[in-house]
């Protein structure tokens, strides 16, 4: 059976904040896996590359998705993502600061595959941003790319 490892990552990071991006980006930029990043400022980009991806190239594998960004937020793009036939499989991680109940509550609700706080402190971020990459690039099948 083969490994999820064994093939290219496709991330699309969709955070506003550069240095939680370019922080994130880093710790992953380590792994063993390759990965390849596409980064968006917020949920405006984000939709423009997916609709761009639809027409022939590949999707990403799975979405880090901030909830609280300018012009167009996480939750609009989480709900826009799963009510779309050709983008819903697209895994979505919400990887945002909020740890409020309504939040969490909320981007279930709009079917997130999961959703992790981001500490603040640079060690534990670091730890969370190792979780995800051994849960996500490791351990789980994720579905085929279009």
């Amino acid at each position: 059976m083969e490994s999820s490892a064994a093939k290219e990552f496709d991330i699309l990071l969709v955070e506003d904040n550069p240095a939680d991006a370019e922080l994130t980006m880093a710790t992953l930029r380590g792994s063993r896996w390759p990965i390849r990043f596409h980064h968006v400022d917020d949920g405006v980009e984000a939709m423009e590359y997916l609709h761009n991806q639809v027409k022939g190239v590949k999707r990403p594998d799975l979405i880090l998705l901030d909830l609280n960004m300018p012009r167009k937020g996480g939750r609009e793009v989480l709900a826009e993502l799963k009510s779309d036939e050709k983008l819903q499989m697209i895994p979505v991680l919400i990887f945002t600061t909020s740890d409020d109940e309504v939040d969490i509550l909320g981007a279930y609700r709009l079917n997130a595959n999961g959703y992790i706080s981001k500490p603040v402190d640079l060690d534990k971020f670091t730890k969370v941003v190792n979780v995800i990459e051994n849960f996500w690039l490791k351990t789980v099948k994720l579905p085929p790319s279009c």
